[in-house]
Parts: structure tokens; sequence; C-alpha cells
């Protein structure tokens, strides 16, 4: 069976099956799931975020999240990332927390993939994260 981004964001649940059906049956657009378990999130503000991605680009950057507006954006990061990340502006969701995601395959209002999962486990490297945020960072201010 191909892994899809649905069934790898399902493994994160307590109970992947039951999460996936409900999802399917329901047809809800979101869902919460815990941080901690498969991926951790680091979050920062969307003018910082959108930048990243694009200095990301589609080979090394795994599932980002924008909230609703676009205010933040989220980056799914392998677990114990949040809570080792030292960084200002960076708000982290780790073990002990939950996150609302959108269907992967759906589109939602608010909550929304700007880069989906695609159900190879691809998540993005903080190293690269990090340097890009610098860069993104440079950017905006000009240097």
């Amino acid at each position: 069976m191909e892994i899809t981004g649905l069934h790898w964001l399902a493994q994160a649940a307590p109970d992947p099956e039951a999460f996936r059906e409900q999802w399917e049956r329901t047809g809800l657009g979101l869902m919460p799931l815990p941080a901690g378990r498969r991926w951790d999130v680091l979050s920062v503000p969307g003018r910082l975020g959108r930048p990243v991605v694009d200095i990301l680009d589609a080979r090394s950057c795994g599932p980002v999240l924008a909230d609703f507006g676009g205010e933040s954006v989220g980056f799914l990061v392998p677990v114990g990332t949040a809570a080792r990340w030292v960084g200002t502006g960076v708000r982290t969701a780790g073990e002990g927390t939950w996150i609302v995601v959108p269907h992967p395959g759906r589109r939602s209002r608010g909550v929304r993939w700007l880069v989906p999962p695609d159900g190879s486990g691809r998540l993005n490297d903080p190293v690269l994260l990090e340097l890009a945020l610098h860069e993104a960072a440079a950017r905006l201010t000009g240097w």
C-alpha cells in the first residue's frame, strides 16, 4: 500500500486507524494531532516563514503549515527539536502539545499546508531550517 500524506499524519495519532477513518468519514477539514510523537513543530511569524519555504525549495523542504491569515508558519521537524531549539520569536510544539492540522488532500479555510506531507516521512532538517531562517531575516532587514 502506498503511504499517503493522510496515512503518514495519522501515524501520530494515539489510534491511527480510528483517526484516519474518522477524518475520512466526517469530512472534517481540521483535526488535532499530538506533536512530539512523529514530529515537532517550529512556528515563526508568517513574514519570515514564507520566504524560508522559498529558500529551502521543494527538494529540501518538508511539511509546512500556515495558520489563519498566514500570521504564523509552522515547520514539521524531527522529534526532540522543539526541546533543544533556542531562537527568538520561534514557538515550539513538542511532546505534550497538540496542533491542528488540515487534511492533506482537501482544501481548507484557515490552517492550510504550504508544503503538504507526501507520505515519505521527510521532515524539515533543523540545520537547514536555521540557516534559511537567518537568510530570510537578513533579507527582511536589508543585510
